[in-house]
């Protein structure tokens, strides 16, 4: 009882599994977004804080300007102009010619005077997009207006980096997250295989002793001179038979399955009359091949086998025992087979199409969920196929097959 416990809860947490996706992606979403104001914040803070010292830059040019030269002024030059190393600035005369420059590398180390004009009317253009230019205004000793001079600028390097950086620094923790994510997918992946060859490999060691019990028990029964009814030991035969397909299952699950060119229908046929045999006879099973029945795919019989099985045994159980089972074979384009098996069952809701193939999902009380999971892994993995709900409805429901030819 407590291994069961165990491993119901392990179930439920794999059912919810997409649930803590989702919360691990709000969280990050929200830790991304706050990091994405923060920055902006601070950006906003210091873009605010070099406007004002280009607006400080600008009095202070102004003043120095239409001022004596004297000590204190020389002071104040050093202090305030020349400190400035980090913003970018252009002064021009009033058509726009450049007169001054600070903190434009390229400009710097022109050659020419005609390159570093060139230069300077491109960082215009650049400041001219990001800032309006303040104004200077030039007066004589008596306070009459002179002229004028524009001071432009743009933002400062730091100010750059620090604007781009939430993005950089997002792209950085997403491809580290994707990387993870695919190791840690990967590793998933390999696990489960594990899990499966395990299980496969144990189970087929198992089912062994019992078969080969049962095997020389149908040897006797042949020889029991008082046993009337041979009927009775040809349906044994044919159970151990099954016994053996079943092992034989399990055994190329736990390794590298063959395939070989088969008919469909002839495979379906022979499974359908197992089936048939077997199950309520309330339930009707019809099988079509078009264009005829000569259709081949590449074929694992003994595990495509288990797909039909598995497939016609569920949608007897969607249908309560009662109802109707179409099979359809189709040539389908690209040297494709398709297999569509439909019931008339009470259909599969919308937004389980895809967690009907998840393992621990079932609708059954008493059921592991690893049919359907097998299902597609036989044809998803083994066969290079695929398997998907066509179509369901309340009507009944259609699985389809893609397989190889």
């Amino acid at each position: 009882m407590a291994i069961l416990s165990k491993s119901n809860t392990s179930l439920e947490l794999y059912r919810n599994r997409s649930k803590f996706k989702w919360v691990v992606l709000v969280v990050s979403i929200i830790i991304s977004l706050v990091s994405i104001y923060y920055t902006n914040m601070l950006v906003s803070q210091l873009k605010n804080r070099e406007e004002k010292s280009i607006s400080l830059y600008a009095n202070t040019l102004e003043y120095l300007a239409n001022q004596p030269s004297n000590s204190g002024i020389n002071f104040v030059f050093e202090e305030i102009i020349v400190s400035n190393k980090s913003i970018p600035v252009i002064v021009t005369d009033e058509i726009g010619k450049p007169l001054d420059s600070r903190n434009i590398p390229r400009a710097d180390r022109a050659q020419t005077v005609k390159e570093r004009n060139s230069i300077l009317k491109e960082e215009l253009e650049i400041m001219e997009s990001q800032h309006e230019p303040l104004l200077v205004t030039l007066r004589s000793g008596d306070g009459s207006i002179t002229g004028y001079q524009f001071i432009y600028f743009r933002n400062s390097s730091l100010l750059a980096q620090l604007k781009y950086y939430p993005v950089v620094q997002l792209s950085i923790i997403g491809i580290f997250g994707m990387i993870a994510f695919l190791i840690f997918n990967y590793s998933k992946v390999a696990e489960q295989n594990r899990v499966w060859v395990g299980m496969a490999k144990e189970t087929a060691h198992q089912l062994g002793t019992p078969i080969s019990s049962l095997m020389a028990w149908v040897e006797y029964l042949k020889t029991d001179e008082n046993l009337t009814d041979k009927e009775i030991i040809v349906e044994l035969e044919k159970d151990v038979e099954r016994l053996n397909m079943i092992t034989s299952r399990f055994s190329n699950i736990g390794s590298e399955p063959l395939l070989e060119n088969a008919n469909v229908y002839d495979v379906i046929n022979e499974t359908v009359l197992y089936l048939k045999r077997r199950l309520s006879s309330k339930v009707i099973f019809t099988i079509s091949c078009f264009p005829n029945n000569e259709l081949e795919a590449n074929l694992n019989i003994p595990l495509f086998e288990w797909v039909i099985e598995n497939l016609c045994k569920n949608a007897v159980d969607a249908m309560v025992g009662d109802g109707e089972i179409n099979i359809k074979i189709l040539k389908a384009n690209e040297g494709h087979v398709v297999v569509d098996i439909s019931d008339t069952g009470k259909g599969i809701p919308k937004s389980m199409f895809q967690k009907i193939f998840q393992p621990g999902y079932s609708t059954k009380k008493r059921g592991w969920g690893l049919g359907l999971t097998l299902v597609k892994r036989i044809i998803d993995i083994y066969h290079k196929g695929k398997i998907y709900v066509k179509h369901s409805d309340s009507k009944g429901t259609t699985f389809r097959i893609s397989l190889r030819s």
